[in-house]
């Protein structure tokens, strides 16, 4: 039994203990602290402290739950001078699965008549599903190779969206040292059609409107005053992602034999950073995080075409500006503070947002002084929060926060639990549109199947890792 112990209100100590080579810690309040330590994630947190060359704190998030290798809403860093590793299971199979948020400069009681016709045209221009593709957008090889190398700088010089877009999304769209060349050939072949879609499970398209706000002047900075009606996209690497992921964790197992590597769970297979097998891992990983932010920027565009055939008007005078994008399932060279000298460590967050600090030189125009937004999706029939970074977060977590409410069921469990009910009148009943491939989908995604994501949220914001700038209830939701 892991020894646990509980430094404040919002933080929990797993010191070290077995063969681990930091401390873990979980931020969380009591009741989320019950339900995890009902979990297997708490041993993933111990399990990752046990990787070489790990610094810091071996870090779980108040969404934490079980998953491959790593929990997700664990977050990790490596350095490669100290031995360090890179891990598919800390990225996870959906490389770059990430939010984005628009905005629009519409109002909920000017959405609402058009609300149902809006999900309708949503549902039929933008493939949404297990295995979803385009029939009449299908990549060349040369084009998929310049969106893997590219990503969403690729889309925008097509004419997919404008510069504003990139200077407000997480690396401005595209993470350097992609390399398509170690991307297989089935991972390929299975994104050819999906560029632009939502993918299946809990990605979505949801229309929300602005219920709350708790920073006024932050709020009115990104354009989120009360009762403005925005646009969460939520998907990342389709097909492709999953297939690189898969790729090299065969590759990786080799490796972790190869070099010695000693691991307390063999889904943590890994290789050392610098090495041969970690350098393909990380230029295939890079150009599916690169895919991912095409995606995305993509379906933006879609989604604005939708808008401006409801309601006639082009998007830039509906005020559908982007408020960011960021990533949640990522490893990224970054430089912080460790042991009071400054190093450059591979950062893994696996269902963890980037939460950068006022003043970081990564921040666009605009937020330099307010702090990075990060975008917290809950579930489908409550709310979702917008955030901003901080210094806390930079100090403590390697600049990084939770990603959204974290799984309570399994998805048979979810749907075990609501047979019987006619879960889409439910929804309209509360004023929600429901579109979804199947009903299937809608089962595993109810909301009691998740954590209340305004728990998670206080945590993050009483432990100043994150601070809540607005909240946002959902009108349409489109899954997969």
């Amino acid at each position: 039994m892991l020894e646990i112990q509980r430094l404040d209100d919002y933080r929990w100590l797993i010191p070290r203990q077995g063969s681990m080579r930091v401390d873990g810690i979980i931020y969380a309040d009591d009741r989320l602290m019950t339900d995890i330590r009902a979990d297997e994630a708490v041993q993933q947190v111990a399990n990752v402290a046990c990787l070489p060359g790990i610094v810091g704190r071996s870090i779980g998030m108040p969404d934490i739950h079980w998953g491959y290798g790593f929990a997700i809403g664990g977050v990790a860093a490596f350095d490669p001078d100290q031995g360090g590793v890179v891990s598919p299971g800390g990225v996870g199979y959906d490389i770059n699965c990430g939010v984005r948020l628009l905005r629009t400069g519409l109002t909920e009681q000017e959405v609402r008549p058009r609300l149902a016709r809006l999900m309708d045209r949503l549902y039929e221009q933008i493939p949404a599903g297990v295995g979803a593709g385009y029939k009449s957008f299908r990549l060349t090889a040369d084009r998929i190779r310049a969106v893997l190398e590219r990503g969403a700088q690729w889309a925008v010089a097509e004419g997919y969206g404008d510069e504003g877009d990139l200077r407000r999304t997480e690396a401005g769209g595209r993470i350097d040292g992609a390399d398509p060349d170690q991307v297989g050939d089935r991972a390929v072949q299975r994104g050819r059609d999906q560029l632009g879609t939502v993918g299946s499970g809990n990605h979505f398209i949801e229309i929300c409107h602005v219920d709350e706000v708790y920073d006024d002047l932050a709020a009115q900075r990104l354009g989120l005053d009360p009762g403005t009606v925005t646009v969460f996209i939520h998907s990342g690497s389709r097909g492709l992602g999953y297939q690189v992921c898969d790729d090299y964790i065969q590759v990786m197992m080799t490796a972790a034999r190869k070099y010695g590597i000693d691991l307390p769970d063999r889904q943590l297979v890994c290789a050392p950073l610098g090495s041969p097998e970690a350098d393909r891992y990380m230029g295939a990983m890079s150009a599916a995080a690169n895919y991912a932010f095409a995606n995305r920027q993509m379906m933006a565009f879609r989604v604005r075409e939708v808008f401006e055939e409801i309601f006639k008007q082009g998007w830039q005078k509906l005020g559908m500006t982007l408020v960011y994008d960021v990533a949640h399932n990522i490893a990224k060279w970054e430089t912080h503070e460790v042991g009071g000298r400054d190093r450059r460590v591979c950062v893994h967050r696996k269902g963890a947002t980037r939460a950068f600090p006022p003043g970081h030189p990564e921040l666009p125009d605009g937020y330099a002084d307010l702090g990075q937004p990060v975008l917290i999706p809950g579930d489908m029939g409550r709310y979702s929060f917008v955030l901003l970074g901080t210094d806390g977060a930079y100090r403590e977590t390697f600049g990084s926060t939770c990603h959204g409410a974290g799984r309570t069921m399994s998805r048979r469990q979810a749907k075990k639990s609501v047979k019987g009910r006619d879960l889409r009148r439910e929804f309209h009943d509360q004023g929600i549109e429901v579109r979804a491939s199947s009903f299937g989908t809608i089962a595993e995604e109810v909301p009691e199947a998740y954590k209340d994501v305004a728990d998670v949220v206080s945590v993050v914001d009483g432990a100043g890792i994150g601070r809540k700038v607005a909240r946002l209830r959902p009108m349409g939701v489109l899954k997969g």
